[in-house]
């Protein structure tokens, strides 16, 4: 597969499909969570040590973690369902001087033509998928995506995070002093689907006046420990076991904000 390329567009306002990530919340998301700087990048590229072979970044967003760890010498592949994220992700590789195969798939139908040795889903990639039915079949395609003795790493925010919280609002100067705001209101909660939905808008403000904006629905879905274990058994993975808060070998408790799952195919 070559090297896509994707091109974002700015719409003035955007009533969009859930999760779909837009320009304006492609370019926040690199603002709030820099390259290199978050503590999932030191933990992946340690899990990753040594390992030979292709690595598959599903939600590979705009490279923040596939761009590091092309730097480390892997080969690394990516897709994601927002071209916007994309578009930001190739001008990553270039300006970093790697090599990074990507391209625009879904979670339910992403194909390849090889194996991969590991798959890596950061920052709660995965809850994005609301449904849990939908999220067995991806665990059982990343499964059949992996190579014998495959390694996977998946985040995940724990069944904490359903709590009611405030609404989150933000701000941040951008490079040509643009500034962009971020106001996500929790619209409901699905006990029962351990769901939450979110209304998220994005702002550009130029001079005092708004020159851009973006609604972005958001639906995520929360795992509960065992449970997250039982899917995993029942994609077929073994050797299924937790990380809290990127400290590897220390498992989530009470408190703990991000729990890394680590698996593997049978050689």
């Amino acid at each position: 597969m070559g090297h896509a390329r994707f091109h974002g567009h700015q719409d003035m306002y955007t009533n969009s499909p859930d999760n779909r990530y837009g320009s304006l919340a492609a370019e926040i998301y690199d603002i709030d969570k820099p390259f290199g700087k978050l503590p999932d990048t030191a933990f992946y590229r340690d899990a990753l040590k040594g390992l030979d072979g292709p690595i598959l970044e599903p939600a590979c967003g705009s490279g923040r973690t596939l761009v590091p760890l092309a730097e480390a010498g892997h080969e690394m592949w990516g897709f994601d369902t927002s071209a916007e994220m994309l578009a930001q992700a190739e001008p990553r590789c270039a300006k970093a001087g790697v090599r990074a195969r990507l391209s625009q798939q879904g979670w339910s139908d992403f194909t390849y033509d090889q194996r991969f040795s590991a798959i890596i889903l950061p920052v709660a990639s995965f809850t994005l998928i609301e449904d849990a039915d939908t999220a067995f079949g991806v665990l059982a395609r990343f499964y059949a995506a992996l190579s014998p003795g495959g390694l996977l790493l998946i985040d995940l925010t724990p069944l904490s995070t359903l709590a009611p919280v405030e609404d989150d609002r933000r701000s941040w100067v951008a490079e040509n002093g643009d500034l962009l705001t971020l106001h996500a209101v929790r619209t409901g909660t699905d006990w029962t689907k351990q769901a939450f939905r979110l209304s998220v808008r994005y702002e550009r403000w130029r001079e005092n006046r708004l020159v851009a904006a973006e609604l972005e629905p958001m639906v995520m879905r929360q795992w509960g420990i065992e449970e997250f274990r039982m899917a995993l058994e029942r994609a077929g993975f073994t050797d299924a076991r937790c990380h809290g808060d990127y400290k590897r070998g220390e498992p989530p408790e009470a408190g703990t904000h991000m729990v890394t799952w680590e698996a593997r195919k049978p050689a």
